[in-house]
């Protein structure tokens, strides 16, 4: 979204006479920006509130009014103005807990439905009191979109240009490059990214960009709510699964010129359903690795804090975190966690319901270049809104594997571990493990090579079925759960 946007929306909303707006970002001076513009188009006055300085006019940025400082006094002030104007309250929200100054907030605010005045209330975090949560509309800031960010680039160069040690003349192929790298940051974010790439390199290019990344890679994985897989360091191959590998090779073609010429969208992404331990997880690796796209892994379930509103703002934070590295592919690992219905999402006071909302929305908006690949074990706890057709292009069903599978299974983990295949019998292996998965067949061929460098010998084909016939797989101990996923199944996925 551009600067101009963000204008627009929050003019459109104060000219609407909504009096509380909300607004939960770091960025205080790029709001700042934004609430001056929309004040001198509506023609509005545009007022500050801190609690050091008071209730000033925005165009005296070193005036103190000692008399407005505290909330209250603020309050009863702009009860008793009669200027139309916009207010921006800086860090406001923690006083409404005083019930005098709830009581005069609400006062206030209900005074601002029947003008043209509103009240914008900023911090990082903003909660709410209950009671009010009627009187505000939450506006989502977007961050920087390119245009801001090529100022920002501008702005920098020109500040640094210090002579011939310098050299800030990027060419247009290498600005798209940095401009892409600098998306997800905020302003102040991207001003001191392409400042620290000029101090590092001495100039602009394509290094400044890929110094960039690894700074937001960095800060991603220090989040601790994404885990994040480079596309060069991807060694993921999947046995068998041959009708989901030929959609992924027709949607590929979903982001190619041909398709936007004829008014195709990109593919949105797909949900992997079905039996534990069958290449669920395997594949969204496979499809990063085909497309040669980073993988960001979400685990669903990390998302829930006991604390109001945590749940929503962490899962809101993992999607701009997901933007902010896009084109990318984004694993949703056992979604049925966060986004289930029923008794659970009664229990958690409707953040699943919640949770579902925002990501159904945004799902069905988003435009930034991610896949999603959604993983999910337990069917029975989805939502119907999420399984409806036309929400992910496709949902497959992964069920054990087929005798042919196994074999390919097979010959895949003894190649990752430097065996020859042809030194034991496939065949006799690949009979001996009907009803196996493929973390099953894994983990009795790993046992089968610590038992066989424990006879300090070669592997063979006694040593695997040796721990396959001690093996009691999931299709066994668990049959009756393994029928009722498939027959739940039949008819309403697509089998991998």
């Amino acid at each position: 979204m551009s600067l101009a946007s963000s204008v627009h929306d929050i003019q459109s909303l104060i000219l609407s006479f909504h009096p509380v707006i909300v607004i939960e970002t770091t960025e205080e001076e790029r709001l700042r920006t934004i609430l001056q513009s929309v004040a001198n188009q509506a023609r509005l006055t545009f007022f500050e509130w801190s609690l050091t300085r008071g209730l000033t006019k925005a165009e005296q940025p070193d005036s103190l009014n000692r008399t407005t400082a505290q909330p209250l006094d603020a309050l009863k002030h702009l009860d008793n103005l009669i200027v139309d104007g916009v207010f921006l309250l800086k860090d406001f929200a923690r006083h409404l807990e005083d019930p005098m100054v709830a009581r005069q907030f609400r006062e206030t605010a209900q005074r601002f439905t029947h003008s043209r005045s509103a009240l914008v209330l900023v911090s990082s975090k903003l909660d709410i009191p209950p009671q009010l949560e009627s009187l505000v509309l939450r506006y989502p800031l977007s961050l920087p979109g390119p245009q801001e960010l090529t100022e920002i680039v501008a702005t920098v160069a020109r500040s640094m240009n210090r002579g011939p040690r310098w050299d800030l003349k990027l060419p247009k192929e290498e600005l798209q490059l940095l401009l892409a790298a600098l998306k997800g940051l905020t302003l102040n974010q991207a001003r001191q990214a392409v400042a620290r790439a000029i101090v590092h390199n001495g100039r602009l290019d394509g290094n400044a960009a890929a110094n960039i990344m690894d700074q937001k890679v960095a800060t991603l994985r220090e989040g601790g709510l994404l885990e994040y897989y480079p596309c060069t360091d991807n060694p993921y191959e999947i046995g068998g699964f041959q009708n989901l590998l030929k959609w992924l090779d027709r949607a590929r073609m979903g982001f190619s010129p041909q398709a936007k010429a004829m008014g195709l969208t990109p593919p949105r992404g797909i949900m992997v359903v079905g039996v534990q331990g069958c290449g669920k997880s395997l594949s969204a690796k496979a499809i990063a690795r085909a497309w040669s796209l980073p993988l960001l892994k979400l685990d669903m379930g990390s998302l829930y804090n006991k604390y109001m509103g945590e749940t929503e703002r962490n899962f809101r934070k993992a999607l701009e975190m997901a933007e902010s590295l896009a084109p990318c592919v984004l694993w949703l690992d056992e979604i049925e966690k966060a986004l289930s219905t029923g008794a659970q999402s009664e229990s958690d006071d409707g953040v699943s319901l919640r949770i579902l909302g925002h990501f159904l929305t945004w799902l069905q908006e988003q435009d930034h270049g991610i896949f999603v690949v959604a993983t999910a074990n337990n069917i029975s706890r989805l939502p119907p809104e999420l399984m409806r057709k036309g929400r992910f292009d496709e949902i497959f069903f992964v069920d054990l594997p087929t005798a042919e599978e196994r074999l390919a299974i097979l010959k895949i983990h003894m190649d990752l571990r430097h065996q020859d295949s042809q030194s034991v019998d496939l065949d006799a292996i690949v009979q001996a493990t009907e009803g196996f998965s493929g973390a099953e067949l894994e983990q009795a061929l790993i046992a089968a090579l610590y038992r066989a460098l424990h006879a300090q010998s070669s592997l063979c084909t006694q040593h695997i079925t040796d721990e396959i016939a001690q093996t009691v797989p999931l299709s066994h101990s668990r049959r009756e759960d393994l029928a009722r996923l498939r027959a739940s199944a039949e008819g309403r996925f697509v089998p991998v």
